[in-house]
C-alpha cells in the first residue's frame, strides 16, 4: 500500500534518533558494561513511513518466523521493545517463558501452542536478529543463501525432540553499538538480483532482517519512474529517446551511473511495468519490518535527446568508460552540469514522481562523480555541484538525507585530495549526508580523511567484485576494522555495511560481517570459525573443524590489499603479448592472485573428504566440498598455464601437447564437479532471465543480457575483445564446459600448431576466433541443465586422487605472491597501528 496518500500521512510521524553516546551490549542481566562512541546517524528528526509502527512490525516479524520455522513458530513469543528501554539505542533481548511439552516428535507439528522463548526488539529487524541470535547460540543453527548450500535448521529439530526449545539460561540483552546496518552496492542489483522475482526477494528480505540489516538499498523500478518524468510535458522526451538511453536489464547499474547507454537495450515495457510492481512489494515488506529503504536520486546522467528540448543547458559528453572503439551509441554518456538550473529541476521532478509511486523514507543514494571525475578540480566548482545535487533532493523532500558511496575517494585518489574531498563533503549540512566507506575492509578512507571531515560514515566490507565465486576474504579485518574505526578519536562512524558487488558466495565472510552489527568488541576469529563449522553442518566433526581452521588461515586471511577479482586463467582470460626480448615468450596480464600455500587448502580438501561419510547429507557441507574442489582446480590451472607458455617459449612440441592436455582436462574436471550441485549451475540464471520476457523476442533479448554479462560484458570489435571481458566471470557448470573450455581449447590448438610448424602464434587471429566464439555463445539459445548430474562426494574424491600429487609436484608448484598475516597477534593493537 505504498503511495502518495501514505507518504502524506507519514509527515506527522516523527521519531527522535539516539544520542551520541551509546551503552554497550549487556550480554546478560547483571553483566558487565562498557561504552562505545557513536554519532547521531542523521538529522535529529526524521519523518518515517506510516507502516513503521509496533503492530505492523510485530506482525511482519511473526510472519518471518512462520516462513523460517513453520512448525515451531508458536513456541516463540515476540514483543516490541522501546529504544528508551534499550538506553536510547536499538536492541533485542531474549528470555525464557514457561516451558511446555508441546511437539509431536514425528512431524514436529505443534500439539500445544504455549510459547517457550520470548524475543523482544526495538524494531521488526531487531526482533528477527534476536531470533537469529537465539537459533545460532542456543540451537546451533545456521542461516544462509540457497545458492551457498542453504540453511541448516535440523539441529533445531534435534533440540526439540523432547518437546521443548533449548533454555535461554540467564536472559540476554544485546544493544547495537551504532545505529545502522547497511546492505548492497549499486552493482549488486545487476550482478546478483537482476532476474529475481518476488519469491526470491521475499527470502532475501527475510535474510536481511535476520542479519540485522535496517538500511538497505532499494533500486528496483527506477527506470519506470524516469520514463514517467522524461516523457512528461515538462521534459517532452519520447519512449524512443529513452530506448537510446536506458541500458539492458543486466547493465542497468552502469547506465544509472552514466558509464554507458543503450547497451543491452531497449528495455521492454513489460520489464518496466514488472519492475514497478516488484518494487512496491519490496518496499512494503522492508517497511513492515522496520527497515529504512534507500531510494535513488538524480546524479546528472541524462538522455542525449534532452539537448533538443533544452539547447541552452550545460550538457557535455563524458569520456570513454571501457568500450573498445568509443562507439557513441553506447559510450561517452551525456551529463548535465550541476551548476545548471535544470539539474535541480530534474532532481526535484524525479524525487516527486518516485515518492508519489513508492512513498519515501527520506534517504536517497546519489553518486554524482562515480568513476567520472569533474572537468575541473576547483573546490568551489565541486562544492557548487554538491549543493545543486542536494538541492534537487531537498526541493522535493525537505527532510532528505544524501547517502553516497565513497568509492570515488579510493578509486580516483589522485583527484580527490583533501581540498576536493572537503569541498564535496562540506557543501551539504553534516546531518544531511552519510558516506559509505565502501572498501574499508581493504583500503579504509576514514583513516586518511579525519573521519570524512566530520561527515557521518558507515564502515563497509566490499569484499567482492563482479559476483565472482573465488573463495576469498580477510576475516581479521572484518572483526577489528569496525571496532577501531568506531573508537577512534572524533569518530563519525554511524554504522556497518555489506557493500559487495555480487552475493551468494563465501557465506562465512557475510555471516561474520553481519554479526559485527551487534558486536562491541572484536570477535576471536579462531573460536568463531570453529563454531561456524559446527553450526553450518549441524554437528561437531573434528575433520570439519580442521578444514575450516586451515581455510581461516589461508583463503580467508588475504592481507595484500588485493581487490577480489577472480583472475584465474580459466575464467578471466589473460591478455597475451609478445615479449620484446623473446618473440616466443608470451607475457600475460592480469596475473592470477595466490596469497596462500596451495598445500594448506589441499589439506582442507582432504579433511572435508574425511568428514564426508558423516556429513554427506548436509547441503551446506556438499556445497563447501565442491567449492573447495573448484578452488583447488582453478588455482592449479594457473600453474599449468604457466608451464604451457614455458613449453611454447622453448619450442617444446611435446611439452605444449602435454600441458595443453592437462589444462583442458582440469577445466573439464571442474565442469564435472560443478555439475553435481545445483548452486553451481548456469541453467537457472538463464531461465530466470527468460522468465521476465512475455514474447520470444523479449526472452531472446533477456537471455542475451544474461549471457553477455558473464562473458564479454561490454562491446568488442571483430578482432578485439572487450576491455571488461570476464569481469563478471562465474565458475558455473555450463559456463565452464560450454564457454571457458572451448575458449581455452582455441589457444591450445594454436600453440600446438605454432610449435609444430615452427612459427609464432598469430595473436590477432586468435582474438578474432575468441570474439567469434563469444558472440556465438552470447546469441545462443541452447538450454543448459537445471538439475544436477553425478554425486559430489564421489566426484570430489576421484579428483582429489587425481590432483593431490600433481598440485604438490615440483612441476606445478607456484609460490604465493604474498605471505598471510601471522594470526598470533594482538588484533586491536595491529589495527590501531594501521
Amino acid at each position: 500500500m505504498a503511495g502518495k496518500q501514505f507518504w502524506l500521512l507519514g509527515v506527522f510521524l516523527v521519531v527522535v534518533f539516539h544520542s551520541a553516546v551509546l551503552p554497550s551490549a549487556t550480554q546478560s542481566e547483571g553483566g558487565s558494561e562498557g561504552h562505545a562512541i557513536g554519532l547521531s546517524s542523521m538529522s535529529d528528526a526524521i519523518i518515517l513511513h506510516p507502516l513503521k509502527n509496533e503492530k505492523v512490525q510485530l506482525a511482519a516479524a511473526e510472519a518471518l518466523v512462520k516462513r523460517l520455522l513453520p512448525d515451531l513458530a508458536a513456541l516463540f513469543h515476540l514483543e516490541f521493545l522501546s529504544e528508551e528501554e534499550c538506553g536510547g539505542a536499538a536492541c533485542f533481548d531474549i528470555s525464557n517463558v514457561a516451558a511446555q511439552q508441546g511437539l509431536n516428535t514425528q512431524s514436529y507439528s505443534l500439539t500445544n501452542t504455549t510459547s517457550q522463548v520470548r524475543i523482544r526488539g526495538s524494531s521488526g529487524v531487531d526482533i528477527a536478529a534476536g531470533l537469529h541470535y537465539y537459533l545460532k547460540n542456543n540451537c546451533g543453527a545456521h542461516v544462509s543463501w540457497e545458492k551457498t548450500g542453504g540453511s541448516q535448521l535440523e539441529s533445531i529439530k534435534q533440540h526439540t525432540l523432547s518437546g521443548n526449545l533449548p533454555k535461554v539460561g540467564q536472559s540476554v540483552r544485546v544493544v547495537r553499538p551504532v545505529k545502522w546496518s547497511y546492505y548492497q552496492n549499486v552493482c549488486t542489483v545487476s550482478y546478483s538480483m537482476v532476474w529475481w522475482d518476488w519469491a526470491r526477494w521475499e527470502k532475501e528480505i527475510d535474510w536481511m532482517a535476520l542479519q540485522g540489516i535496517n538500511l538497505p538499498l532499494a533500486f528496483t523500478g527506477q527506470e519506470t519512474i524516469w520514463q514517467k518524468v522524461y516523457t512528461s510535458p515538462e521534459f517532452g522526451l519520447t519512449d524512443a529517446d529513452l530506448s537510446n538511453f536506458f541500458g539492458g536489464p543486466a547493465f542497468l547499474a552502469w547506465a544509472r551511473m552514466a558509464n554507458l547507454q543503450a547497451w543491452g537495450g531497449p528495455l521492454p515495457q513489460s520489464w518496466l511495468d514488472g519492475q514497478l510492481a516488484l518494487q512496491k512489494k519490496i518496499l512494503q515488506r522492508m517497511r513492515e519490518l522496520g527497515m529504512t529503504p534507500v531510494l535513488p536520486a538524480f546524479a546528472g546522467g541524462v538522455p542525449g535527446a534532452l539537448q533538443k528540448h533544452f539547447p541552452d543547458a550545460k550538457i557535455r559528453r563524458l569520456g570513454d568508460w571501457g568500450s573498445v572503439t568509443a562507439d557513441p551509441k553506447y559510450c561517452c554518456d551525456f551529463i548535465l552540469d550541476g551548476s545548471d538550473p535544470l539539474f535541480a529541476r530534474i532532481g526535484r521532478a524525479f524525487i516527486e514522481a518516485q515518492v508519489a509511486e513508492y512513498g519515501t523514507d527520506h534517504v536517497y543514494n546519489c553518486d554524482t562523480f562515480n568513476e567520472n571525475a569533474p572537468p575541473t578540480d576547483e573546490p568551489a566548482y565541486i562544492a557548487a555541484i554538491a549543493e545543486s545535487t542536494f538541492e534537487g533532493m531537498r526541493a522535493a523532500d525537505p527532510t532528505a538525507i544524501w547517502l553516497m558511496q565513497g568509492w570515488l575517494f579510493f578509486n580516483d585518489a589522485a583527484y580527490w585530495r583533501p581540498p576536493q574531498m572537503k569541498a564535496l563533503l562540506n557543501a551539504v549540512p553534516r546531518d544531511r549526508m552519510i558516506v559509505l566507506d565502501l572498501f574499508a575492509d581493504v583500503h579504509p578512507v576514514w583513516q586518511r580523511s579525519e573521519s570524512f571531515y566530520g561527515v557521518p560514515f558507515i564502515w563497509c566490507m566490499l569484499h567482492n567484485f563482479g559476483g565472482n565465486l573465488e573463495m576469498y576474504g580477510d576475516l581479521e579485518a572484518v572483526v577489528h576494522g569496525p571496532v577501531v574505526a568506531r573508537n577512534a578519536p572524533n569518530s563519525t562512524m554511524v554504522g556497518v555495511g555489506l557493500c559487495m558487488e555480487g552475493i551468494e558466495h563465501n557465506p562465512v565472510a557475510y555471516e561474520l560481517m553481519s554479526e559485527i552489527t551487534y558486536r562491541h568488541e572484536p570477535v576471536h576469529v579462531e573460536e568463531w570459525v570453529g563454531s561456524y563449522a559446527v553450526r553450518r553442518y549441524g554437528r561437531d566433526h573434528p575433520d570439519a573443524r580442521a578444514a575450516w581452521d586451515l581455510l581461516r588461515r589461508t583463503v580467508y586471511n588475504s592481507t595484500d590489499g588485493h581487490a577480489d577479482h577472480n583472475l584465474d586463467v580459466v575464467t578471466w582470460f589473460p591478455h597475451l603479448a609478445v615479449s620484446p626480448t623473446n618473440p616466443r615468450r608470451l607475457l600475460h596480464a592480469p596475473a592470477p592472485h595466490l596469497w596462500y600455500p596451495a598445500a594448506d587448502v589441499l589439506a582442507a580438501w582432504k579433511h572435508l573428504l574425511s568428514a564426508a561419510e558423516d556429513l554427506h547429507l548436509s547441503r551446506p557441507f556438499l556445497y563447501d566440498l565442491v567449492d573447495v574442489t573448484r578452488q583447488v582446480l582453478s588455482k592449479f590451472a594457473n600453474a599449468v598455464f604457466e608451464r604451457l607458455l614455458d613449453a611454447y617459449a622453448d619450442s617444446d612440441a611435446a611439452g605444449v601437447s602435454k600441458q595443453g592436455e592437462v589444462l583442458l582436462r582440469t577445466i573439464s574436471d571442474m565442469e564435472e564437479v560443478l555439475r553435481t550441485r545445483e548452486e553451481f549451475l548456469l541453467g537457472p540464471w538463464l531461465e530466470a532471465a527468460k522468465a521476465w520476457g512475455q514474447t520470444d523476442e523479449e526472452k531472446q533479448l533477456l537471455e542475451w543480457n544474461a549471457r553477455t554479462q558473464l562473458t564479454m560484458w561490454f562491446d568488442a570489435t571483430a578482432s578485439l575483445p572487450s576491455t571488461l571481458h570476464d569481469y563478471a566471470n562465474k565458475e558455473w557448470s555450463g559456463l565452464v564446459g560450454g564457454y571457458y573450455l572451448p575458449r581455452m581449447a582455441l589457444l591450445v590448438d594454436r600453440l600446438k600448431e605454432a610449435v609444430k610448424t615452427n612459427k609464432l602464434i598469430d595473436l590477432r587471429e586468435f582474438w578474432v576466433s575468441w570474439v567469434a566464439l563469444t558472440e556465438r555463445f552470447q546469441s545462443g539459445r541452447e538450454a543448459f541443465p537445471l538439475s544436477t548430474e553425478g554425486e559430489p562426494v564421489a566426484v570430489s574424491a576421484k579428483l582429489y586422487s587425481r590432483y593431490s600429487k600433481l598440485v604438490m609436484s615440483e612441476e606445478y608448484r607456484i609460490q604465493p605472491s604474498m605471505k598471510v598475516r601471522d594470526l598470533y597477534f594482538s588484533g586491536a593493537n595491529l589495527w590501531q597501528q594501521q
